[in-house]
């Protein structure tokens, strides 16, 4: 009995040895910090935060979990393990599988240097209030959206907003026209030359039709219901993975209608709810161009929570 008791106490003076040198040891640390060592951390971790959150969603997450695995890999190899030459063949490869990097990661850099643009308008457009023309061009769009889904007829409609679509434009037939639920209906008509491709809508016109979208590659389409959508809705997030616009995509085989904007979809909308949403997109007191810069930047921080998303 009495072995038992000098155990257990010897167990627990070795657990208070461990605790108050770890506790010395972290005294330590915080002794040697100060507001610049502070500065260095967060600096650190913001990089990773916004390498990590950019990736998020994208093929290339996958990529830069095989390059970390692989990487820790080799360094326990070679480390742990005397391997002269398969140690000189990984010092005399890693600068080249450096460069390979941003060739591998292209996109997503592009991508986020966008949005790092995006970000940097700080500064809204005048006005006090949405302008009669957007709302007339608002009211055309959600009257269009609600008998093409009556009539099922798929559509997608891009609604441009800071970010220029005038590579987009070119891609398609110029129209310049005045924005009316009956063009929409005549340009998404079944079996019309206009009707297979996408609208774009800026500054109150209808700019160009039958215009060619960027697919999206995002890997939500692999884990939710989204993954069955046809290619109007891969094309709505791929345009709105690339730019600030509002797509709005009427599903050819159920007439529901959704809208897309930073890479996220809403789905199963009512003609209320619709207009109620480009509204707020497009109100300067609602809409991105009041929008704080770091909401732009991480836009999917700060969107409110929908069951359609």
């Amino acid at each position: 009995m009495h072995t038992g008791y000098e155990m257990a106490g010897w167990a627990v003076l070795f657990a208070v040895y461990l605790v108050t040198d770890f506790l010395n040891d972290l005294l330590f640390i915080f002794q040697r910090v100060n507001w610049l060592s502070a500065v260095d951390i967060l600096l650190v971790t913001l990089i990773f935060f916004i390498l990590l959150y950019t990736l998020r969603d994208t093929q290339a997450l996958v990529l830069l979990r095989g390059v970390l695995f692989l990487v820790v890999l080799l360094a326990l190899l070679t480390s742990l393990v005397d391997l002269p030459a398969f140690s000189w063949l990984i010092q005399s490869t890693l600068p080249a599988l450096l460069l390979a990097i941003p060739v591998i990661f292209a996109p997503e850099i592009r991508r986020g240097l966008e949005r790092i643009g995006r970000a940097g308008t700080f500064l809204p457009p005048g006005g006090k209030a949405t302008s009669q023309e957007t709302l007339d061009s608002i009211h055309a769009v959600v009257n269009a959206s609600a008998r093409l889904s009556a009539r099922q007829h798929g559509a997608l409609i891009i609604m441009q907003r800071l970010d220029s679509l005038e590579e987009y434009n070119e891609t398609g037939v110029r129209m310049n026209a005045k924005i009316t639920p009956e063009i929409l209906l005549q340009i998404f008509y079944p079996n019309t030359p206009l009707h297979d491709g996408a609208a774009i809508l800026g500054r109150n016109r209808l700019l160009a039709a039958s215009c060619v979208m960027p697919l999206s590659a995002s890997g939500i389409l692999t884990r939710s219901p989204e993954r069955q959508m046809g290619l109007r809705h891969r094309a709505a997030l791929g345009i709105s993975e690339v730019s600030d616009a509002v797509a709005v995509v009427i599903s050819e085989e159920t007439g529901s209608i959704s809208i897309a904007h930073s890479g996220r979809m809403i789905r199963r909308l009512d003609s209320e709810r619709l207009e109620n949403i480009l509204t707020t997109f497009f109100q300067p007191n609602g809409g991105l161009q009041q929008t704080k810069w770091y909401k732009q930047f991480f836009p999917n921080l700060f969107t409110r929570k929908d069951g359609g998303q």
